[in-house]
């Protein structure tokens, strides 16, 4: 009977460790239009447009338009029907992942051009990422019509995982990917505080959702503003690496040298992919890439 229980005993502890093992990887993406994409698809890296993507399945939504939780295989494309093909800094690092997941994975990606967290900043349809009790009571999420893109991207997460993780099976958030603040520089002394409450925000909701206190410690990367950019703020800048410092699992990727396109806002195809790769460093730095990726 004792030899019985222990079999049992190892045939659960394999079983376990088996299940978190195929733990599908998920990735969150988040921010405004450097965020969104921007530069246009004809200038993509060679090697993206000769290999593509293979592993990178993504549920995009952008304010309004929502995926309702349904992942597709990842090509960059953004919600305007007069120049949908665009992309950013994350199709490069999605397709660094592809190569060193090991597996497919997943992104939730929730992105919409000049949107600010701070209520006392010009935001796109008035819709904002601000994490106020007083805002999210007395607003619904913007694709159901509402002003928060925190909610957006918090419900959309749940369908993600409700209508197409859960069902494959156990699921690991590795991180939140986050490039924002342009639309802040106005209120930039308070961008600190307000971004902080956002990621706890997020946080709290992960566990809240999954059960899984370790998200109260999600990894978080922040890109970085060029500081040529017209959206700079030394303000915004210093938030960021303040929290950096603050919170061990908040990184901060600076690109002050980043150049833009002439409307001096949006990256360029070589900065766009210099802030992808930074960012897909990052993660093999911080073991988020998969068994044995290597920095590039």
């Amino acid at each position: 009977m004792k030899k019985i229980l222990l079999l049992a005993m190892l045939a659960m502890f394999l079983s376990t460790g088996q299940a978190k093992k195929n733990a599908i990887p998920v990735f969150i993406t988040a921010g405004q239009s450097n965020t969104d994409g921007r530069v246009k698809n004809e200038f993509l890296p060679e090697y993206i447009k000769q290999n593509k993507y293979h592993h990178t399945y993504w549920c995009y939504n952008n304010g309004q338009y929502s995926e309702h939780g349904e992942f597709s295989l990842f090509w960059p494309h953004i919600d305007r029907k007069d120049a949908w093909d665009r992309w950013t800094y994350d199709a490069v690092t999605y397709y660094f992942l592809d190569r060193s997941m090991g597996c497919d994975y997943y992104v939730i990606k929730e992105s919409r051009g000049g949107t600010a967290i701070s209520l006392k900043c010009k935001s796109d349809h008035s819709m904002y990422w601000n994490a106020s009790p007083q805002f999210l009571k007395e607003n619904t999420a913007t694709d159901k019509g509402g002003k928060s893109l925190l909610k957006a991207l918090c419900e959309n997460i749940d369908l993600a995982i409700d209508k197409s993780l859960s069902p494959k099976g156990d699921y690991d958030i590795k991180a939140l990917i986050w490039h924002q603040g342009e639309s802040d520089r106005h209120d930039d002394k308070a961008y600190y505080q307000n971004l902080k409450e956002m990621i706890a925000y997020v946080r709290h909701h992960l566990v809240k959702k999954t059960g899984k206190k370790k998200y109260y410690k999600l990894p978080v990367i922040l890109g970085g503003i060029a500081h040529k950019s017209a959206g700079f703020s030394e303000g915004v800048e210093e938030g960021q690496r303040q929290l950096a410092k603050e919170d061990r699992n908040v990184h901060f990727i600076p690109v002050p040298d980043a150049t833009l396109q002439s409307d001096w806002m949006h990256f360029d195809a070589d900065s766009a992919e210099l802030l992808g790769k930074k960012i897909y460093n990052k993660l093999v730095e911080l073991k988020l890439a998969g068994k044995g990726a290597k920095e590039i």
